[in-house]
C-alpha cells in the first residue's frame, strides 16, 4: 500500500525523466497531467499524488519503493562527516541540508566524500613528508584543539610564571599541612565570597562543575571524587586569581581563535590547579625519591594518578628539570584525546598508536602499569608504562570514563624510573602508527602506509594483513 503522507520526491522525479531522456511536456503527456504540474513537482511545491505514482510504476516498469524509498543515511552520515572537517572552519553545514543534498545529487554527495578523502589523505602525506610543522600553512583552518597542543610543545609545557605564583599560593595556604579541600574552600570563601557546594548529579544537570559570580556559588557534583573536587575547586582560583598573567600568555601565543584562546585559558588554569596541589620544588623532590612511582605521588598529593601524569610532563624549570617524559591518553576506541611529545619521540596528529604498543592492553589489566621497552624505526629506544585509569561518574545514569594512559623516557632515562626495574626482554619494535610506519612486515598492521598500495597473493596468506607493493 502506498504511504497516505505527502511525499516530495521532486529531484528523484526529475532524475529519472532525464535518465529517460524525456522533455517535461513529453513526461506529462504520458502520465496524463499538464507540464505545469509536473513541473511544480520536480520543484518539491507539489506532493506527488497516489494516483501519480501509480501511473509512474505502470508506465515506465518501476518498482515503487524505487520512488518511495528514503533518503540514503549512510550516504547522509558519510557527508556529513565530511562537511564537519575543521578544515572547513566556521562553514556549520546543518544535517538537513545535507539530506537535501543527498536527496537532489547522490553523485555529487559520492563526489563531495571523495574529494574529502582525498583531502584527509593528501595532509597526511604532508604530514609524513614534512612533519607537522607543514600544518601552518593550513592556517586558520587547523582546529583549535591542535593549535592549542602546538602552543604548549612551543613552550616545552611549561609556564614559569604560573608555577611559581602557585607555589607561593601553595605555602601561603599551607596545604601540605591542612586539608585542601577545606583550604581551598574558604579561599573562594574569604577571598571570592564564594560558597562551595557538593550537590547531586540530579541538580548538576550532567554538569561536573559550575561557578556563578553573582550569586556566589560554586557547585560541584557529588559524583567528583575527592581528588577531583580538590582540583576544581584549585581550577576556579586559578581562572579568578591568575587571569591577567594567562590573558598575557595567550595575548603573546598568538593564537588568534576565540575557540582556540578559550581552550588555551581553561588548559592554562587546569596548568596552574596542578601546579597549586603538586608545587614544583615538592613535587620533584618527591618524584626523584619515589622514582616517579605515579602511584604513590598521588597518595602522597591527594591527587589522582592521571593529574600526576600531567604534572610529571611540565617538569621542565630551568636548572631543576625532571625525566623529560612523553603522554598520551587513549579510550577504550583508541582515540587519542590528549598527548605531549618529548625528545625524539613525537605523536602523529592523525591517526591512532601502534597496535603493539601495550597501551592498548591496560584496560585489561587495570590493577597495575604495564611496563614494556619499545624501538622505533630510526633504532630509538623508550622505556613505556601504560596504566588504566577512570573519571568521574560512576553510576547507571552516568558510566564511569576509562582511559588509558601512557608514558615513556628515552632509555637512558630507565634507572631512574622504578618501571625500569620492571622491563625484561628485548624491545618490541614499533612505530608511529600504521599511517606512518614503514615496518611493511609486521603482522600488526591495519593498512599500508601513506603512498603506498596493498596488494594480495592470492595463492597464499601470510601473517599481516597487508603485503605492500612499492609506490
Amino acid at each position: 500500500m502506498v504511504n497516505s503522507e505527502k511525499m516530495f520526491i521532486g529531484p528523484r522525479l526529475r532524475r529519472l525523466r532525464q535518465s529517460l531522456n524525456l522533455t517535461q511536456a513529453r513526461m506529462a503527456d504520458e502520465l496524463g497531467i499538464s507540464a505545469s504540474y509536473l513541473n511544480l513537482m520536480e520543484r518539491n511545491q507539489r506532493s506527488l499524488s497516489a494516483k501519480v505514482l501509480l501511473r509512474l510504476s505502470d508506465t515506465y516498469d518501476l518498482e515503487l519503493s524505487e520512488l518511495t524509498s528514503g533518503t540514503d543515511q549512510q550516504l547522509v552520515g558519510e557527508l556529513y562527516d565530511a562537511l564537519r572537517d575543521p578544515a572547513l572552519s566556521d562553514a556549520r553545514v546543518p544535517k538537513s541540508e545535507v539530506e537535501d543534498v543527498v536527496g537532489a545529487s547522490p553523485a555529487t554527495a559520492r563526489a563531495l566524500i571523495q574529494l574529502h578523502q582525498r583531502y584527509t589523505e593528501l595532509t597526511r602525506r604532508l604530514v609524513r613528508e614534512e612533519g607537522e610543522d607543514a600544518l601552518s600553512a593550513l592556517g586558520s583552518n587547523v582546529p583549535a584543539r591542535d593549535r592549542v597542543r602546538d602552543f604548549l610543545q612551543s613552550q616545552r609545557n611549561y609556564f614559569d610564571s604560573l608555577d611559581r605564583a602557585a607555589e607561593k599560593l601553595h605555602t601561603e595556604l599551607a596545604l601540605h599541612r591542612v586539608d585542601p579541600l577545606t583550604a581551598l574552600s574558604e579561599r573562594m570563601r574569604d577571598q571570592h565570597r564564594t560558597v562551595v557546594r557538593v550537590l547531586p548529579p540530579d541538580v548538576m544537570a550532567d554538569m561536573l562543575r559550575y561557578y556563578d559570580q553573582h550569586s556566589g556559588r560554586l557547585n560541584l557534583s557529588e559524583l567528583l571524587p575527592a581528588a577531583s573536587r580538590r582540583f576544581q575547586l584549585a581550577f576556579q582560583i586559578g581562572m579568578l586569581e591568575q587571569r591577567h598573567d594567562i590573558d598575557t600568555l595567550i595575548a603573546n601565543s598568538k593564537l588568534a581563535r576565540t575557540d582556540a584562546e578559550r581552550l588555551a585559558r581553561t588548559t592554562l588554569a587546569s596548568y596552574f590547579a596542578a601546579a597549586l596541589l603538586m608545587p614544583y620544588g615538592r613535587f620533584l623532590s618527591a618524584a626523584e625519591s619515589l622514582r616517579y612511582d605515579i602511584d604513590a605521588l598521588a597518595h602522597r598529593f591527594g591527587t589522582s594518578a592521571e593529574q600526576v601524569a600531567h604534572r610529571l610532563t611540565t617538569l621542565n624549570r630551568l636548572g631543576e628539570r625532571g625525566v623529560p617524559l612523553f603522554f598520551v591518553r587513549v579510550d577504550i576506541a583508541g582515540n587519542i584525546s590528549k598527548r605531549f611529545s618529548q625528545g625524539r619521540f613525537v605523536f602523529p596528529r592523525f591517526g591512532g598508536v601502534c597496535p603493539r604498543w601495550d597501551i592498548h592492553a591496560a584496560f585489561a589489566s587495570p590493577d597495575r602499569p604495564l611496563v614494556q621497552t619499545v624501538e622505533m624505526p630510526d633504532g630509538a629506544r623508550y622505556l613505556t608504562f601504560a596504566k588504566r585509569v577512570t573519571r568521574s561518574g560512576g553510576t547507571l545514569q552516568s558510566p564511569t570514563q576509562r582511559f588509558a594512559i601512557g608514558l615513556g623516557c628515552d632509555i637512558a632515562h630507565a634507572s631512574r624510573l622504578v618501571y625500569g626495574d620492571l622491563a625484561a626482554g628485548d624491545p618490541t619494535p614499533i612505530g608511529p602508527n600504521c599511517y606512518l610506519c614503514e615496518r611493511t612486515a609486521c603482522s600488526a598492521r591495519a593498512h599500508p602506509p601513506l603512498g603506498r598500495d596493498a596488494t594480495h597473493d592470492e595463492r597464499a596468506r601470510g601473517l599481516g594483513s597487508v603485503i605492500l607493493a612499492k609506490p
